[in-house]
């Protein structure tokens, strides 16, 4: 039994002797095969890198030319909007409807209505100008339309319906001479600002 049990050993003593040749053998494959993989990869991972700097590199580029192209676009567009908007507070302004909208003859009544008309119309006409301006300068905008509706509400419940024109008319024009500044001017200064800040 000695006699099996060493030839058992020298036997897997053989098998372990072959075994690390081939495990040499294959190391040095490897070794041999990384060799030439490991600086293709290097090479292969700086290609990838530069390409992609130079990619987003370009497209940075070409967003920042869309820009500039939009900007060159809607510049005139939000310009014209807040012309429009100012001349749409010019025409609102108490002084400048009742020159355009007073005739004689017209009652109290009648002339608060025509008041509120021809608010109501150029309102609606500049409506889409909200879409060029700020949120701030749009809402200064609704807030100075909103407090001349309130003046010329105000005035009006001071007479009956059926009294002249006229004498609602002079009631408004001496509310706007105790106003240090009119509502729509303060818009307008705003909006002013606001366009200087384009430029």
């Amino acid at each position: 039994m000695a006699g099996g049990g060493v030839a058992m050993r020298e036997g897997v003593r053989r098998i372990f002797r072959i075994l690390a040749k081939e495990n040499v053998k294959a190391m040095k494959e490897v070794l041999e095969i990384l060799k030439y993989l490991l600086p293709s990869l290097v090479v292969f991972l700086t290609v990838w890198y530069v390409l992609r700097a130079m990619f987003s590199a370009q497209a940075e580029q070409r967003r920042m030319e869309l820009a500039l192209e939009n900007q060159k676009l809607i510049t005139p567009i939000r310009l014209q909007a807040y012309e429009r908007l100012v001349l749409f507070l010019e025409r609102i302004s108490p002084e400048s409807l009742l020159l355009r909208v007073n005739r004689p003859g017209l009652t109290v009544q009648q002339l608060h209505q025509e008041l509120l008309a021809a608010i109501r119309n150029e309102y609606e006409h500049n409506l889409s100008q909200q879409l060029y301006i700020s949120p701030a300068a749009w809402e200064v905008v609704r807030n100075a339309r909103g407090q001349i509706l309130k003046l010329i509400n105000t005035t009006y419940e001071e007479f009956k319906p059926e009294d002249p024109a006229l004498d609602y008319s002079k009631r408004l024009f001496e509310k706007l001479v105790d106003i240090d500044k009119l509502p729509t001017q303060t818009a307008i200064d705003y909006l002013k600002k606001e366009v200087s800040r384009l430029f």
